[in-house]
């Protein structure tokens, strides 16, 4: 085969496993939406893969696949078990490092995350960062209506207490991840003095 019709690496992706876990987690999160109460929950997952994929280069299937269903235990009645039958051990294993454990309340949740961060393992880091990149730019450019630009403002400090905890993991999913991050403090800025 010529290297002219060779697809290159990004392309590769698109296997039947993959386009298996994106079906499954579009019907998981079918009746959900975003913060913003519009947009398809699905649409969370898909950006997480795509910032994997196409903004950082991770072209590690199973981590893209992660990345699908990183939410459709902790968001869905989906079991770990339903995960790890239908796409095997390791990206289960990866789905329940990322996952929060809800019969938590809300703020031991949000600090668990801070304190669990050091210790996931290099391929949940990848999901966590692109997780985290995909959340703060979603709240930015269409923030919740309910929430005051304080709630806004936190939520954007705590997404970056979670990543401090993981830094040198990924060079430039960081970097996207503090784009963002300082995009959501300028939004944050003109809101206050809109207020």
């Amino acid at each position: 085969m010529s290297s002219s019709v060779m697809p290159a690496a990004k392309d590769k992706i698109m296997t039947a496993k993959f386009l298996e876990a994106l079906s499954f987690a579009a019907y998981q999160h079918r009746y959900q939406q975003r913060k913003d109460n519009v947009t398809p929950y699905i649409n969370h997952p898909i950006a997480v893969a795509n910032i994997l994929l196409n903004e950082a280069g991770v072209s590690d299937e199973t981590v893209l696949i992660a990345a699908l269903l990183h939410d459709t235990v902790e968001d869905t009645g989906t079991g770990f078990a339903d995960i790890e039958q239908r796409f095997g051990r390791t990206v289960r294993d990866i789905v329940a490092e990322v996952t929060d454990d809800k019969s938590l309340p809300k703020k031991a949740r949000k600090q668990k995350q801070i304190d669990h961060a050091p210790s996931l393992s290099d391929r949940a880091r990848l999901v966590k960062l692109a997780d985290k990149t995909a959340n703060l730019r979603d709240v930015t450019s269409a923030p919740p209506k309910d929430w005051p630009v304080s709630r806004l403002d936190e939520y954007l400090d705590w997404g970056k207490a979670v990543i401090d905890q993981i830094r040198g993991s990924h060079a430039q999913l960081e970097d996207l991840f503090d784009q963002a991050y300082r995009q959501g403090k300028e939004t944050v800025g003109a809101l206050s003095k809109s207020a």
